[in-house]
């Protein structure tokens, strides 16, 4: 899966030289270390959210520029439960997670040995989207969204919610069912993780999906935040009521809480084990440390910089 285009600049130099110094303390390598990253190149394993994705994405690729390559980041995307999965088989030393661990997954990675530390990196919202010739349906409700994506759901049309919305088949997209988003989501709507109508059109990749909504005029689709910030030109967001009245999707109403109930935190975990090796380490005070200044250049929230060097103080 491709991440989010242009949605991130490359370090200035002050960045890069906080990055390398913080690689010469962490891990023992200085400016001169790294020489291309070949085949005998420390390599961190990193999986799970599509959503999530952008920001490890970003954190890999300058983490790399600014250890000269000396250590190989590769990043894949298998939804977060299976993310969890390979973390929890000792697959991976990161997974990115759009949701919290659920307990069956936390058995599974107590049985192989494996301790999780879960770190809350940044807030997202789930953005509605339909193809921009829609300009009838400007804000739906949570019970609206309810009726559309519940089980056994027999809407069909836009006109079956409201006789003034489009006389149209309407065509839904949407996460798998391995994706955080999906759980996320079909809890908040729906009132049941998991509990959805079948007939969608289904994919892990959000970038499939931003391209069936902006190629379908009777599309309604959901996505993280950044996949429609960073595509707008090519979908119309729609707002959302959750209670007290519609609410649009923006930087500014995700991070204060009244985009509800879509507003939600990102995760990464990482294997407690995996922080013993100078690289992994070196990866996640990297991360942390340039959390407020790459995140939003991916479309995303970050927290307070205070949250973040509690974390940082945490993981030692």
């Amino acid at each position: 899966m491709s991440r989010p285009s242009g949605s991130w600049r490359s370090p200035s130099g002050a960045r890069r030289a906080g990055a390398l110094a913080m690689l010469a303390v962490l891990s023992g390598w200085g400016c001169g270390a790294g020489g291309g990253g070949g085949a005998s190149s420390p390599l961190i394993e990193i999986d799970g959210s599509s959503t999530v994705f952008p920001i490890s994405q970003a954190m890999a690729e300058e983490f790399q520029i600014a250890g000269g390559r000396a250590v190989r980041v590769s990043v894949g995307v298998s939804g977060t439960g299976g993310g969890f999965q390979r973390f929890c088989n000792g697959e991976t030393d990161i997974t990115n997670a759009s949701r919290q661990i659920n307990e069956a997954e936390a058995a599974a990675c107590r049985a192989e040995g494996i301790e999780p530390v879960e770190v809350q990196i940044a807030r997202d919202g789930l953005t509605l989207v339909v193809h921009p010739s829609n300009d009838r349906v400007a804000c739906v409700s949570v019970a609206e969204l309810r009726r559309i994506w519940m089980p056994g759901s027999e809407i069909e049309r836009w006109s079956q919610l409201h006789p003034d919305w489009p006389d149209e088949e309407l065509k839904l997209y949407g996460p798998d069912t391995d994706s955080g988003t999906f759980d996320y989501f079909t809890a908040a709507v729906v009132g049941e993780a998991g509990a959805s109508r079948g007939d969608y059109t289904a994919s892990a990749d959000d970038n499939v999906l931003v391209g069936g909504v902006s190629g379908d005029p009777g599309a309604l689709g959901y996505f993280g935040y950044a996949y429609f910030e960073d595509n707008q030109e090519q979908l119309r967001a729609i707002e959302v009521d959750g209670g007290d009245g519609c609410v649009a999707p923006s930087r500014e109403t995700i991070l204060n809480g009244t985009y509800t109930p879509l507003a939600r935190p990102m995760y990464i975990y990482i294997r407690r084990d995996a922080l013993d090796r100078p690289e992994v380490r070196a990866f996640v005070h990297f991360t942390l440390e340039q959390a407020a200044t790459l995140i939003p250049e991916t479309g995303y929230i970050p927290l307070e910089p205070e949250a973040y060097a509690e974390i940082r103080a945490r993981i030692g």
